[in-house]
């Protein structure tokens, strides 16, 4: 049954209400908004047959809306914040732990939780699948942090850059992982999956670049700073979908490579073209947080809690295990750069690597014909939770200990 126009308003106009409680909810109690708007979300959702209303948001349509509206916007967003000349000291580190890094959280995750559950319903892949999702990081909330505190720049540089390349180097883990399990790639042999992964992800850097140059281009023959803000919001779902839906790489690249390509084509347009962006993309990416926060209130279910709390306790110690041995590794072989980690940017960056917003839509996206997507969702909820509910408000106290070190 299709929805009215009326009837989508007002679905907004209720999750958008919840948002505001949640964020009310954040000020008073001094709760993680994150948090304080998943509650609201959380307890939203149990009001609603008392409301006798119908948001229209189910699991098996939240992937898809927050995977082309929210996603967009929140890497250009992160993408912007970033300075190219700390970007460029930092690269290295930041490919290693989106790469290898990423390996070794997905495998060392995956092996923890195998083992843990030791269910044969419960199988090797399946365990993979959890281990690919837990592998992407949404420091987000530590970010924020690090800035309130004047904390070190480059730290806030590396956490977020490390966070959007690994974003996307999960998602593409996650999709080999899960061919797999569907057999749908049938026995591709390892070169295959090397194969799609590098298309995957160089594509998405390509296409960015190439988004980012039509982006500047149409920037400057507007000649005009509003002009030029719409274009740039264009430019991030544009330069997504036309990743994801029409040349299959990586969106999540695409959009972060159009985002610094855009921004160091137009920096010395700064002054005439630029002044409106930053408070644009301030109150867009604070609307969207909240609002995708809000939706996995929603989605939530006590049940996940009560029938499987022993397997998000062994999520949890899997992934945080595995979230120390990766950084710490990418640490030891980048200990001889000319930029080295410190070590006390190595603990803050194990326990600030939080999993949030790519995490729920990976979950979100497991097919229900796999017999173990519930536990897998129940799971990957549990850690998200632990990540807004301990990880990040924790992470302050270690910031002002450790950030300086």
């Amino acid at each position: 049954m299709e929805t009215s126009i009326p009837e989508l308003i007002a679905q907004v106009l209720f999750i958008a209400t919840l948002g505001i409680i949640g964020l009310l909810l954040a000020r008073l109690t001094r709760l993680d908004s994150a948090l304080a708007c998943a509650l609201a979300g959380l307890a939203g959702g149990q009001a609603l047959p008392w409301l006798g209303f119908d948001t229209g948001i189910r699991a098996s349509n939240i992937h898809d809306l927050v995977f082309y509206i929210v996603l967009p916007i929140l890497v250009f967003e992160a993408a912007w914040q970033l300075q190219s000349s700390l970007l460029k000291r930092w690269l290295w580190p930041i490919i290693l732990l989106a790469t290898f890094g990423v390996l070794i959280v997905s495998f060392v995750t995956a092996t923890g939780i195998f083992y843990g559950i030791g269910h044969p319903g419960f199988p090797f892949v399946a365990a993979l699948l959890s281990g690919a999702i837990l592998s992407a990081t949404d420091p987000t909330a530590v970010v924020n942090t690090l800035r309130k505190l004047d904390a070190p720049k480059d730290l806030a540089t590396l956490m977020e850059g490390e966070s959007l390349f690994n974003d996307a180097t999960a998602v593409v883990l996650f999709s080999i992982v899960l061919a797999v399990a569907l057999q749908s790639m049938g026995a591709v042999h390892s070169g295959g999956y090397i194969t799609y992964f590098s298309i995957t992800f160089f594509g998405g850097l390509i296409t960015g670049f190439i988004a980012g140059l039509v982006g500047t281009i149409i920037c400057l023959a507007l000649g005009e700073r509003s002009a030029a803000t719409m274009t740039l919001v264009i430019l991030a779902f544009a330069s997504f979908y036309i990743a994801e839906n029409w040349l299959h790489v990586s969106g999540i690249l695409s959009v972060m490579a159009a985002a610094i390509t855009s921004k160091l084509l137009l920096r010395e347009h700064e002054d005439k073209l630029l002044q409106d962006v930053q408070p644009t993309w301030s109150w867009l990416g604070k609307l969207l947080n909240t609002l995708v926060f809000v939706l996995l209130g929603l989605v939530m279910q006590f049940s996940m809690f009560t029938n499987q709390w022993l397997a998000i306790l062994i999520a949890i110690a899997a992934a945080l295990g595995a979230r120390f041995i990766a950084v710490y590794t990418v640490g030891l072989l980048t200990y001889r750069n000319i930029y080295p980690i410190p070590a006390g940017w190595l603990l803050l960056m194990s326990w600030g690597g939080v999993r949030g917003i790519i995490a729920v839509v990976l979950a979100l996206a497991l097919p229900v014909e796999l017999p173990y997507w519930w536990t897998i969702q129940s799971m990957v909820f549990g850690v998200v939770v632990f990540s807004i509910l301990v990880q990040a408000p924790s992470s302050g106290w270690l910031i002002k200990r450790l950030a300086k070190n």
